[in-house]
């Protein structure tokens, strides 16, 4: 190996040191490539910077990404989330799982309208999880299903995670968005049918919702709310995903009227206050800081390692793996999901992806189907112990006699049932292709 390529090396071991230190990730990642590339190449190759951070601030379809976000905030600091559990609690309450069941389906709209898995987990936990063991739900399931509801929001449109990798892959958004929502809504059947199987098997494990307390809410009442509470949020989903999938409006423009309509709704609902405006333009502006600090800090990671003759390295590396493209594949999915136990989803998908993805477009593959797969598997580790986030999350705010073990057995099975999802996906790529498809894309 030539000397650069010995600096690339050096360069992605130095930026895993800095993390494991507790540097944070867009100083690690900007700091490894400066040092590194500097002495590879001196300040030469640092000219083609200031135009590619140009590219990135100016990126159109990024705008989208605080507008999502302010949705996303608004609706979780607004607490519809609270109503939103307990209306779908109600409407399945009746059956043996139907508590399950109605965390499916709400961490699906609430991955759908925010986007953010860690919100989506905290809400879940907070509000169902003391309810579940109460109801003598088994501390490993009640935890399992609230894990694994929280993730879909990394996998269900409008997520950003999707965002990113489009502009990765070079591929619309709304083709991602397309591309994402048969296996997102699969993947969540899938949790629904095996609780409902297991409930059916072993109803004692997920008993009802007694008769009495259901009665509270009489027909009627379930009724209005199920139209005044999970209507808009629905409505407002359905409005954003369809502007951007039918070709109605662009990503950009359906996000400005999903931050528009999240802010309609909770006005409407009488919770809008000026203090949590402030609280949810702060949340917005922190998140979407963090989230381009990092985006620009992997502009100079990115050129460093092309310019240090790091993708010739990986091309070589991909030689090695035996089964030809299927093989490779198979290589990087692996990799990433050990790497999503110590990586955010973001240095992921601007740090990693790219190293492989020029083997990978050399080999003809269809950049929708890598893309789906890669946000699967990323979904996947957030679920997987000892370091997934989700797990991470749960404890946060589960109650005392909740151990970290007991969130660790309850996330198993539904790994099981993420990596079913994975397995679809990469034996019928239709799954993800077939919509993008019919549409046109």
């Amino acid at each position: 190996m030539s000397p650069n390529e010995w600096l690339a090396i050096g360069m992605i071991v130095a930026f895993f040191v800095f993390l494991l230190m507790g540097i944070p990730v867009g100083i690690s990642i900007a700091a490894t490539a400066f040092f590194f590339g500097y002495i590879g190449f001196g300040p030469m190759l640092f000219n083609l910077l200031p135009s590619r951070i140009y590219g990135v601030v100016t990126n159109y379809t990024f705008m989208a990404i605080p507008l999502f976000v302010f949705m996303g905030v608004m609706l979780e600091k607004s607490k519809l989330a609270e109503e939103l559990i307990d209306v779908i609690g109600h409407l399945f309450g009746g059956i043996s799982g139907g508590m399950g069941v109605a965390i499916i389906l709400v961490g699906v709209l609430l991955g759908a309208a925010t986007g953010i898995v860690g919100a989506t987990i905290v809400t879940l936990g907070l509000l169902t999880l003391p309810t579940l063991l109460r109801r003598g739900y088994p501390k490993t399931l009640a935890t399992g299903m609230i894990c694994a509801s929280g993730t879909l929001g990394q996998i269900i449109p409008p997520s950003l995670v999707l965002i990113l990798l489009a502009e990765i892959l070079g591929e619309s958004v709304g083709t991602m968005f397309a591309a994402a929502m048969v296996p997102g809504l699969t993947l969540a059947a899938v949790y629904i049918i095996a609780i409902l199987v297991i409930a059916k098997l072993y109803p004692d494990l997920m008993p009802p919702i007694p008769a009495e307390e259901r009665a509270e809410m009489g027909r009627s009442q379930l009724i209005r709310k199920v139209i005044t509470v999970v209507g808009p949020p629905v409505g407002l989903v359905f409005a954003v995903l369809g502007s951007i999938i039918g070709g109605i409006a662009a990503p950009t423009e359906a996000a400005s009227m999903g931050a528009l309509g999240a802010l309609v709704i909770v006005a409407c609902s009488g919770r809008l206050t000026l203090t949590l405006l402030k609280e949810v333009a702060k949340a917005t502006l922190v998140i979407s800081a963090m989230v381009f600090f990092i985006l620009i800090s992997a502009q100079v990671f990115g050129l460093a390692f092309r310019g240090l003759g790091g993708e010739h390295l990986v091309a070589r590396m991909f030689d090695w793996v035996p089964g030809g493209e299927l093989g490779a594949m198979l290589f990087m999915l692996l990799l990433m999901f050990v790497l999503g136990f110590f990586l955010e989803w973001i240095e992921i998908s601007y740090i990693a992806l790219p190293l492989f993805l020029p083997f990978f477009v050399q080999m003809g593959v269809d950049m929708v189907w890598l893309g789906i797969l890669v946000g699967l598997v990323l979904q996947t580790s957030f679920l997987t112990p000892p370091f997934g986030w989700s797990l991470f999350f749960l404890k946060g705010v589960a109650p005392k006699e909740v151990s970290t073990l007991d969130i660790y057995k309850g996330a198993l099975p539904f790994i099981g049932l993420q990596f079913l999802a994975v397995a679809l996906v990469f034996i019928f790529p239709s799954i993800a292709t077939w919509l993008p498809n019919a549409i046109g894309w």
